[in-house]
């Protein structure tokens, strides 16, 4: 790669400020629904974020990795990488802001975002190091077939027929429920769950495929092609393995890696082809992806369990003494409450940016 393709980095950053947006609302009562995740099958705006990064990483993964070998150095890289992206996601669940600060044990959330970047990227990097493009393809479609084999026509143990509704008989949830117990997101299924991560690796070698693509690129049809290619295939697939972020079923993997390949071929024809002024402030954020996720989901958890009062948290105190006012809608006050929070890393980004700290996890 003869310079750094920009309009990865900012498909990035806006991919992190958009995490930030919807997990950050003012009040979760009042929140246009664009903002919020299907309530099971079905994807809005909101449900593309997370297989967005995912996707990136993939990208990431082909360019970090194009010239390297296998050898035991790159592997306790990976390996190294791969562990502190669990271990922030675990301290995530674990860290409460007051004494004995963490939380009991016996009902701690194993799993999450960063625990799910961090088995993805590793056995996504360790499969590029391995195999040419060809077989990474065969092992996509393997796994995305697999997949909806096993959750639409396999009987669970106890003889009943599966389901891909939220029940006791659809796979990801039964494997989560026997195996995590307690330690998940919902007492029934955790959408960051271990079946479930199976498939979003795919979403991850979609990336890493696109990466080869983009590496040879010289206009954006080929790229076009390919996001309609996954979005026909995806829309068509729905018709019976239904779009669902929970569970991150097959026909999820191919629409959201057709969207993201949509979105970065209109962002790289524009930034990377054409040399518009677009975005770049997107970029500062995309430079320290994670640790500005990190931060975030740090402090808002802080705001949210630290009392100023015995009714209110420092979150509710600032959305309703700052936010809340007469001739706002409700849902407008909240999402002005998640935009402010939004500028402040964007904030925090170029100043990274600027100062040339960039923290690699």
């Amino acid at each position: 790669m003869k310079k750094r393709i920009e309009s990865v980095d900012i498909l990035r950053g806006i991919t992190i400020c958009a995490m930030i947006l919807v997990n950050t609302p003012g009040t979760w009562s009042a929140v246009y629904s664009p903002l919020l995740h299907a309530k099971w099958h079905g994807l809005t705006p909101t449900d593309l974020i997370f297989p967005f990064f995912l996707f990136i990483v993939g990208i990431s993964i082909f360019f970090a990795y194009k010239y390297k070998n296998p050898s035991k150095d790159i592997y306790k890289k990976i390996v190294i990488r791969s562990l502190k992206l669990v271990g922030l996601g675990l301290f995530l669940n674990l860290f409460i802001p007051y004494f004995p600060f963490f939380q009991d044990f016996e009902t701690l959330r194993f799993l999450g975002v960063l625990q799910r970047i961090g088995i993805v990227f590793f056995i996504s990097a360790i499969l590029y190091l391995h195999f040419n493009w060809r077989v990474l393809a065969g092992i996509t479609i393997s796994i995305l077939i697999i997949y909806w084999v096993l959750l639409g026509f396999v009987l669970l143990p106890n003889g009943t027929l599966p389901t891909f509704n939220r029940a006791p008989n659809n796979w990801a949830m039964y494997i989560d429920s026997n195996i995590l117990g307690k330690h998940m997101w919902q007492p029934d299924y955790d959408p960051e769950g271990l079946l479930s991560t199976i498939p979003s690796i795919a979403s991850c070698l979609i990336g890493v495929l696109i990466g080869t693509l983009l590496d040879q690129l010289k206009n954006i049809k080929p790229l076009l092609l390919v996001s309609f290619v996954f979005l026909i295939l995806g829309y068509t697939l729905n018709l019976y393995f239904p779009i669902n972020k929970a569970i991150w079923s097959s026909s999820f993997v191919l629409t959201t890696s057709g969207w993201a390949s949509l979105i970065l071929a209109g962002i790289y024809y524009l930034v990377d082809l054409k040399n518009v002024k677009f975005g770049r402030i997107f970029k500062y954020v995309g430079m320290n992806a994670i640790t500005i996720y990190f931060l975030s989901s740090f402090i808002s958890k802080t705001f949210y369990l630290t009392k100023v009062s015995e009714t209110e948290n420092i979150h509710s105190f600032l959305f309703k003494n700052i936010y809340i006012q007469s001739f706002f809608s409700a849902e407008f006050s909240s999402m002005l409450y998640a935009i402010t929070v939004v500028a402040f890393y964007v904030l925090l980004g170029y100043i990274l940016f600027k100062k040339k700290i960039f923290i690699k996890v």
